[in-house]
């Protein structure tokens, strides 16, 4: 009886040539991955987000990378080229949900998640050569993320939380005056925080509602003779 020896899968082995093709043909995608990649995260950066320029450079380039590795080492004669790239999905699922916090009050790091999600896509083009696809994908995903956002605050479609610093002499009395404010305008005041500077008081709070509903409880309260001045501040943390 002749026995079968097991067939020991071999190590990878490529040449000087062969790691000299790889190079030349990853060298313009990895760059071109990087430079969208920074693209994007230069708008997130802008906007004091988690993810910022180099967060999506390193997706980006990371997704090009796996993506061109993945078809070099699956080889000519594998017709299952894409079994390293599919894995980024997954990978990048776990990394999205590291960005997203939720609170008592609202869900944050939902639009920061879903454009590392699209980055890494993008990177997963660059690594297919497929530069255009990956050009149009990332001027789409500016657009959406300046000009969309852009236009729902302008038309007072989409709530967005600012915070409000009321500032004055009586704690007491400036309190009041923000409670009246807020009932007024049917909003609910939440998590007040105070501090006093010698005999200057200061009160702020965070609230979270449309630009039109801003622009009236504002005005209510610059109002307020028990608040000397008023400020707001955009809440960065909100996505």
């Amino acid at each position: 009886m002749v026995y079968a020896l097991p067939q020991i899968a071999q190590p990878f082995s490529f040449d000087n040539l062969q790691q000299l093709i790889v190079a030349n043909h990853a060298i313009g995608r990895l760059l071109v991955a990087a430079f969208l990649g920074a693209l994007v995260g230069v708008e997130r950066e802008i906007n004091r987000k988690a993810a910022g320029v180099r967060t999506n450079l390193l997706i980006c380039l990371g997704c090009a990378f796996f993506t061109l590795l993945s078809a070099v080492l699956a080889g000519d004669t594998n017709p299952d080229k894409g079994r390293v790239a599919a894995n980024i999905v997954q990978g990048i699922g776990f990394l999205g949900a590291g960005l997203i916090l939720h609170n008592r009050s609202r869900v944050n790091g939902l639009t920061s998640a879903a454009s590392v999600f699209v980055v890494a896509s993008i990177g997963m083009a660059c690594g297919a050569g497929l530069y255009a696809a990956a050009v149009v994908a990332t001027l789409i995903v500016i657009v959406a993320l300046e000009a969309v956002g852009f236009v729902e605050r302008r038309a007072s479609i989409k709530a967005y939380s600012m915070i409000y610093e009321a500032r004055g002499d009586d704690r007491t009395l400036m309190l009041q005056s923000i409670l009246d404010s807020m009932d007024a305008t049917g909003e609910r005041l939440t998590d007040v925080k105070h501090d006093a500077i010698g005999e200057l008081e200061r009160l702020s709070f965070a609230l979270t509602t449309t630009k039109k509903h801003h622009e009236i409880l504002f005005g209510k309260l610059q109002s307020e003779p028990a608040i000397g001045k008023l400020l707001t501040f955009r809440d960065y943390e909100e996505d």
